[in-house]
């Protein structure tokens, strides 16, 4: 307590602005559980980049967290890029304080003789993501939380290729970070270095997400769509690119299309929530629509609901919807012909179904750790190689390589394209992704997300990670477990021959089982929230369609005696 105390008495300088050096010494005075919270550690990097609670403190996120990251971003930028004139783009989207913080970190910059391109208003991540290579910056910053609670914002920090940071770079940035003092950061802005921008990039964003994403189908005049930006930045994009791509039929969710980092209407922002579409499912079975799309707040995830054979909107999973996306875009790859470079990717913890249908078109796959810059960073690592498509399964696709991180904005024109064209041809979503599961093995995956708050839940979750290694599971709902991945010695092992293969992706705190009839189970903690997942792909052959129904409900079964074998239930 002793260090916490110390570390939060160092904000009682002049550094510090008057009203933060109040709240602190009221926190020392009144509230040592707060105390203890905000001030036990400093805000780190994860999966997503920086991402946490706003506050006072070395835990949250204000001024002072996000400056000094800043401070040794630059500090890092001016090493590796010595004697170039340094270009930065950042973006923000709808939360409480992201125009605020976004300026404080544009000044910072500007302060560090770092030219800045600051989108003038709120922006999807997608639009800065593309934008760090058509303004041939450096390195670009997007202020988002993605679809955290209201209280969160964070800091995505994207590179040169316009992927997210990844090893060995974060870390090195980290230690830039990590060398630094509050007072080091430089706060005296050159106001001169900050360009305020916006329709200009717009357009060029969206003339490309048409290119990538619109393929001319079929049926677009009779084909209704039901939107909702739920209450984020992709108001700003997705109506525009589906409109000039020829959908007049579009209904925008108004109780929900204006930006609101209090997201009055949802108890989460989180397309992946079936209760965060039921305003636009409601509003689609009131006008017969045959799709829904709602999108996180910054615009990188989407959540798709369709028409099930019953005729009742039914909201489709990330694997899902993954899946017909990347089946539609080899298709359409294949009718051009392929060169032989192509490759799709997904995570370690999405569907295996995606490798099976890779290997059905001749593809290469390939497989990342979970987040999406391990995605974009295959762009980079293979140049020779062509990417068509990939995603994961929590909500996110990219389409093609001119966005270099999941990309909502593309993906929901993808998917209406392939809706649209389904319904012109007398099928349909749903009943494509049947067919698929015909031709492929029908896989069903659940995961399953546990919630452990503040320094406790930490240690919690580390624990049970550890006795989930440490007391290895035998059989899996009767099937014998075959494989034990671990990524933390990236090392899989046959546990009936003792054969031993090593995994060659980074090592990473995840640990996986895979039974004798291709079952998985996998296991991992969140890198942006106070969360450990548990990830469970089933699988089974679908003989015909019109047994889709009774295979889908046995794989259910087995899915409840996993969780009820392993606790989770």
């Amino acid at each position: 307590m002793d260090a916490i105390l110390n570390t939060a008495k160092s904000w009682l300088t002049d550094f510090f602005d008057p009203a933060v050096q109040k709240e602190v010494q009221n926190l020392i005075d009144n509230d040592t559980e707060e105390l203890k919270d905000r001030f036990y550690k400093n805000m780190e990097f994860g999966t997503g980049g920086m991402r946490g609670i706003m506050g006072v403190g070395t835990n949250r996120i204000n001024k002072y967290t996000l400056g000094k990251s800043t401070q040794g971003l630059s500090n890092y930028l001016k090493k590796v890029y010595a004697g170039q004139d340094l270009q930065v783009v950042i973006a923000y989207d709808c939360r409480h304080n992201s125009d605020t913080l976004a300026r404080i970190v544009a000044e910072v910059f500007a302060a560090n003789g770092i030219k800045v391109f600051l989108f003038s208003e709120l922006r999807t991540t997608p639009e800065l993501s593309f934008a760090v290579r058509h303004l041939n910056c450096h390195a670009g910053i997007v202020l988002t939380a993605s679809h955290n609670p209201p209280e969160y914002n964070g800091y995505k920090v994207y590179w040169t290729d316009g992927g997210q940071i990844v090893p060995p770079q974060d870390g090195e940035i980290i230690s830039e970070i990590n060398a630094l003092s509050f007072e080091d950061i430089n706060f005296n802005s050159n106001d001169a270095l900050i360009e305020l921008i916006d329709k200009d990039v717009d357009e060029a964003f969206i003339e490309a997400s048409i290119a990538n994403g619109n393929f001319d189908a079929k049926g677009k005049d009779d084909f209704k769509i039901v939107f909702t930006s739920l209450h984020g930045t992709s108001i700003t994009a997705i109506p525009e690119v589906l409109s000039r791509a020829g959908y007049k039929n579009v209904t925008v969710i108004e109780a929900q299309a204006k930006p609101d980092g209090a997201f009055p209407t949802v108890v989460s922002p989180n397309p992946e929530e079936p209760e965060a579409l039921s305003m636009a499912v409601k509003k689609a079975e009131e006008i017969n629509a045959d799709m829904v799309v709602g999108t996180d707040p910054d615009s990188d995830r989407l959540g798709i609901a369709v028409r099930n054979l019953e005729g009742e909107m039914e909201i489709v999973n990330g694997n899902q919807a993954m899946i017909l996306m990347t089946k539609f875009l080899l298709e359409k790859q294949k009718e051009k012909g392929f060169k032989g470079n192509e490759f799709v990717a997904t995570t370690i913890v999405s569907t295996p179904m995606m490798e099976v249908m890779a290997g059905a078109y001749g593809v290469e796959f390939k497989t990342a750790l979970t987040g999406f810059k391990w995605i974009g960073k295959m762009i980079k690592d293979f140049p020779e190689s062509s990417f068509i498509g990939g995603g994961e399964e929590s909500f996110g696709y990219m389409v093609g390589d001119f966005v270099r991180d999941k990309d909502a904005v593309t993906s929901t024109l993808l998917a209406c394209e392939i809706a649209a064209q389904a319904k012109a041809n007398g099928s349909s979503f749903y009943k494509d992704l049947i067919d698929c599961y015909v031709q492929y093995g029908f896989y069903k995956e659940k995961l399953i997300s546990l919630t452990k708050k503040g320094m406790s839940g930490a240690e919690e979750i580390k624990q049970m990670l550890v006795d989930f290694k440490e007391n290895p599971v035998v059989s899996v709902a009767g099937s014998k477990v075959k494989w034990i991945e671990d990524y933390n010695t990236s090392i899989a092992k046959n546990v009936m021959t003792g054969e031993e293969r090593s995994i060659d992706i980074p090592k990473s705190n995840v640990l996986i089982y895979e039974t004798e009839d291709g079952t998985r189970i996998a296991a991992r903690p969140s890198g942006t929230e106070p969360k450990v997942k548990f990830y469970i792909s089933t699988n089974a052959k679908l003989g015909k369609a019109e047994d889709f129904k009774k295979v889908s409900q046995e794989l259910d079964a087995k899915i409840d005696r996993i969780l009820s074998e392993l606790n989770l239930g």
